[in-house]
């Protein structure tokens, strides 16, 4: 089969098309034949040595996808040759070889189902992202009806909370560069969006929720903007931090968090057990079912075009990107 090898942990440039054996099943595993994979932030993080796992190499990249279960190991019996299975958040694209092949073998308790109605792309780019999502709304227990700010609102993680936010009754607020993408992240549920490089759009956001403040804000890119936003949040306001795409915050100042009593905790979808993960999926698809949402793609591409996959998951997509 042919497969993305990465063969070092110092950058996307490592990766390259290789024919590599067809994977074989262990004992509680099968082997996907790969239709759809979908890449995340995660994925680039972990090439270029930004990620705790440390895999052998060469290694395989992507944790999601979707395909058809084409060999099973000794010891399953919860699905067969012929089925149609999306990986759930597991190992799989972290320390062992992912979905960025053609073909992968895949523990059979990190298989779900996805909605019949979803396309294979849709299918193949929901389970780390919207349990992801899930994890960032739920962390700090049950959620009132709260006014919920979302950075990098048109990324994947951004796209399903503001799904999900919405489904849970949540007023949502997106923060998302340029004006191209408001009307389709209002679609989404967005209340108001306001573009981050405005240098007026806290006081905007203030116009908008007068005698209110920000709840949760689900931070997906940290840097200078972090600041920003902890000036949003109200008394006993909290952080989810999903990601780091602007890179370190400067100057942070902990004295910000004393007087509201605020929170901040990282967002890690890897501190779930594999029944948390499960549990986790069947509450967003109810969650989804309810507003009757599907998953946003932005592009596929050809599965030998994964570098131009990357460099458009660095431009700023709206929805998922995938290859095919």
């Amino acid at each position: 089969m042919r497969a993305w090898l990465l063969d070092g942990l110092n950058g996307l440039q490592q990766l390259r098309l290789a024919d590599v054996p067809d994977p074989a099943p262990a004992a509680g595993e099968v082997v996907l034949r790969v239709h759809c994979a979908a890449l995340n932030p995660a994925d680039r993080y972990l090439a270029e040595g930004q990620y705790p796992a440390r895999p052998p190499l060469p290694h395989v990249l992507g944790r999601d996808g979707f395909g058809t279960v084409i060999a099973v190991g000794p010891g399953v019996s919860e699905v067969r040759i012929g089925d149609r299975r999306t990986v759930l958040r597991g190992e799989v694209g972290v320390s062992r070889w992912g979905t960025f092949a053609e073909k992968v073998a895949v523990p059979v308790e990190s298989l779900v189902e996805a909605p019949l109605d979803w396309t294979e792309p849709q299918a193949a780019s929901a389970a780390l992202v919207y349990i992801t999502a899930y994890q960032a709304l739920t962390q700090w227990g049950e959620l009132p009806p709260s006014v919920v700010l979302v950075t990098g609102a048109s990324g994947g993680v951004g796209v399903a909370s503001l799904q999900l936010g919405t489904a849970g009754g949540h007023t949502m607020i997106a923060l998302s560069r340029g004006v191209s993408k408001h009307e389709q992240l209002k679609s989404l549920g967005a209340a108001a969006i306001f573009d981050p490089t405005d240098p007026a759009w806290r006081k905007k956001l203030k116009e908008f929720l007068p005698g209110r403040r920000v709840d949760l804000a689900i931070d997906n890119i940290g840097g200078p903007l972090f600041n920003e936003v902890i000036e949003t949040l109200g008394e006993w306001g909290k952080v989810s931090v999903v990601g780091r795409l602007a890179g370190p915050v400067p100057s942070f100042n902990p004295s910000a968090l004393l007087f509201r009593r605020l929170r901040i905790g990282g967002v890690a979808v890897g501190s779930y057990s594999n029944a948390e993960s499960r549990a986790a999926w069947r509450a967003v698809l109810t969650a989804m079912h309810k507003i009757k949402a599907k998953p946003v793609i932005d592009h596929v591409f050809p599965f030998e075009q994964l570098p131009q996959a990357f460099a458009r998951l660095t431009e700023g997509p709206m929805g998922k990107v995938l290859i095919q």
